[in-house]
């Protein structure tokens, strides 16, 4: 089984135009073996799009970076739910992780840009947000066994929704039977006022502003990765431009050639057609000097006749 999974896996790391034949091999391989149901899941696993193969190759490319981004985000989750354990305090500083993990997602956008730009992919704005909201998803989700597996996205992720939220949490010594502590139930009633007005401290505000640049620096490198991409379209059309001008000059010069060479054509045609009629006129001239010298022969024949008949 463990061989199996080393042969999915190596589906998932080709480039994604042999992914599907790879599969299919796959899949017959298994089938020929007897093992029907294995091939049929190795089947109909889906084709991933370029924003999904893209993350997947983050993860098997540049795994020392990815894994850093995973456990600043285990460790941003963990610092969150410490807040939540102990709303009066200013709890755990998520500063740290916040930071540590926008680092990496920066890291990883270059990643990305690089590798679709080796692949022949553009790296367009839109592109680039749907791998950094599956990123995002990925590290929200961390190590779960019902979240995704990275390395095998065969789709964009989302992030979870608030109750799968809930479940992400990480639990307290303080649960009884595997249930999350009262704090964590989600399921309270909104606190008092005045209790609201103290969670609004300036540990949340700075919170919030953590967030605020971690989001921001997403988005910059998204920029960035868009305007490299757009410097290198730009050059590849200035490019194909001089070539196509190239090719017009080519193309009006050979023209000019075809059209000296109708020319002449023409020309040799007409001298052919005129050496035709000349040679017709000189054959016809030399039958008939051919039919005077046969009657001037027979003429001289008679001649000579008619004087010996006298003589």
């Amino acid at each position: 089984m463990a061989t199996d999974q080393s042969d999915i896996d190596a589906v998932f790391q080709l480039p994604l135009d042999e992914f599907t034949a790879a599969r299919k091999a796959l899949a017959a391989t298994l089938k020929t073996a007897g093992r029907v149901d294995e091939a049929a899941r190795v089947k109909a696993l889906p084709r991933p799009p370029v924003s999904a193969w893209a993350v997947n190759q983050l993860y098997w490319r540049h795994r020392k970076t990815f894994s850093q981004f995973m456990a600043a985000g285990e460790k941003l989750r963990q610092a969150q739910a410490a807040r939540l354990r102990d709303a009066r305090s200013k709890g755990a500083d998520i500063r740290e992780p916040l930071e540590a993990r926008r680092r990496a997602l920066s890291e990883l956008a270059g990643h990305a840009s690089a590798l679709l730009k080796e692949t022949g992919h553009t790296a367009t704005p839109d592109l680039m947000r749907r791998m950094t909201t599956t990123l995002d998803a990925l590290a929200t989700y961390g190590e779960r066994p019902e979240g995704p597996r990275p390395g095998r996205l065969t789709r964009d992720v989302d992030a979870p929704g608030f109750e799968a939220l809930t479940s992400l949490v990480p639990r307290t010594a303080g649960t009884r039977g595997g249930q999350p502590t009262r704090v964590l139930r989600f399921e309270q009633r909104r606190p008092p006022k005045d209790a609201r007005k103290k969670l609004d401290t300036a540990g949340q505000k700075r919170q919030r502003e953590a967030e605020r640049k971690a989001r921001l620096a997403a988005a910059a490198a998204a920029l960035r990765a868009a305007e490299r991409a757009l410097v290198e379209a730009r050059k590849t059309a200035a490019g194909r431009e001089a070539t196509l001008r190239t090719a017009a000059a080519r193309a009006k010069h050979t023209e000019q050639k075809k059209e000296a060479l109708a020319a002449r054509l023409e020309k040799a045609a007409a001298d052919a057609d005129h050496a035709r009629q000349q040679a017709r006129r000189i054959a016809a001239e030399a039958e008939e000097a051919a039919q005077a010298v046969e009657d001037a022969e027979r003429a001289l024949d008679e001649a000579r006749r008619a004087r010996k008949s006298l003589t």
